[in-house]
């Protein structure tokens, strides 16, 4: 099963870099892969956060596949579940951790997918190694976008 883990640091605090992740609708402007995000649902956490229903459709040429996932948002402990739920995969879950650090957060990406079809595992399987070796820059750079290049402590401001 293919799997991706990732770890990165970046200047921006734990709490921007969770909003900036969190604002899953947005993904379509900047995440290579993504062509339209879609919540469908959205449901209250007890003790904080919420549950996204989304759905995600990415392509490549004339490749094109949307699929559903359950998102938990847990800003207390700073981490991002993201849970398959249908579509052209047999199994995908997706983790980020935002920890402190000196100089800002440092991000964990980790993530693990295999497709239903060995014909779609074959065409999209090398593009998605190399879009997900990618995510982590755009998002670095979308926060910079959002936040500006300034120091970590800048205020948490939505993005």
């Amino acid at each position: 099963m293919p799997m991706f883990n990732n770890t990165r640091r970046v200047k921006h605090s734990p709490e921007q870099m969770f909003a900036l992740v969190a604002d899953v609708e947005k993904y379509p402007q900047f995440l290579p892969l993504c062509e339209a995000l879609t919540v469908r649902r959205r449901t209250p956490r007890e003790g904080g956060g919420e549950v996204l229903l989304a759905n995600m459709s990415i392509g490549y040429k004339a490749i094109s596949e949307t699929f559903t996932s359950r998102v938990t948002l847990d800003p207390v402990n700073l981490k991002i579940l993201v849970e398959y739920v249908d579509g052209p995969f047999r199994y995908l879950e997706n983790r980020w951790t935002f920890k402190p650090h000196e100089s800002g957060c440092e991000i964990g990406f980790f993530i693990s997918y295999e497709f239903a079809s060995r014909m779609l595992g074959l065409l999209m399987g090398a593009m998605f190694d190399k879009a997900f070796r990618k995510f982590a820059e755009a998002f670095e750079r979308r926060a910079d976008l959002v936040y500006g290049g300034g120091a970590a402590t800048a205020p948490v401001t939505a993005p």
